[in-house]
């Protein structure tokens, strides 16, 4: 994780197997609950955001959760709104907004509000795995561990 990285309710954030999240710049803000799927990258200066001000009251907020799907990648200076679900392997173009949710996957969005610019073949998408797996820092088999004793 970036020294630069701000994380807010981190405990309402679920991070997948060997994510990359932690770049320079990125705000994750976890308030409306954060779903990252497994091998997800955000590139630097990506903001996550559940939570949005009330639009007549800025003293509340509107909190809603976002899921991003396995094998997703969030390009630079891009921001994700509340609400948001990307379903597996989404590609998101550098300086996009998210605004609405594309949970079929396997497409490149882009834009302010991002649309699709690209749909993906799934039958050319080879999901890779790392040797070693982890949770964080966490090996996959000692968290997965830890879980059961629980």
């Amino acid at each position: 994780m970036d020294k630069n990285c701000l994380v807010a309710n981190p405990h309402k954030i679920r991070i997948g197997i060997n994510c990359a999240i932690g770049s320079s710049g990125v705000y994750i803000q976890g308030a409306g609950n954060v779903y990252f799927g497994d091998y997800v990258r955000l590139a630097p200066n990506v903001g996550i955001l559940s939570a949005n001000h009330d639009l007549y009251d800025h003293n509340k907020y509107n909190y809603k959760t976002i899921k991003i799907g396995d094998y997703s990648w969030i390009g630079m200076n891009s921001v994700v709104l509340a609400g948001v679900e990307l379903g597996t392997r989404t590609i998101v173009a550098a300086g996009s907004v998210v605004t609405k949710s594309f949970p079929e996957g396997f497409c490149v969005i882009g834009g302010n509000p991002a649309k699709i610019i690209k749909y993906l073949d799934k039958d050319k998408f080879i999901p890779w795995k790392y040797e070693v797996e982890y949770y964080g820092f966490i090996p996959k088999e000692r968290y997965e561990k830890n879980l059961k004793e629980i």
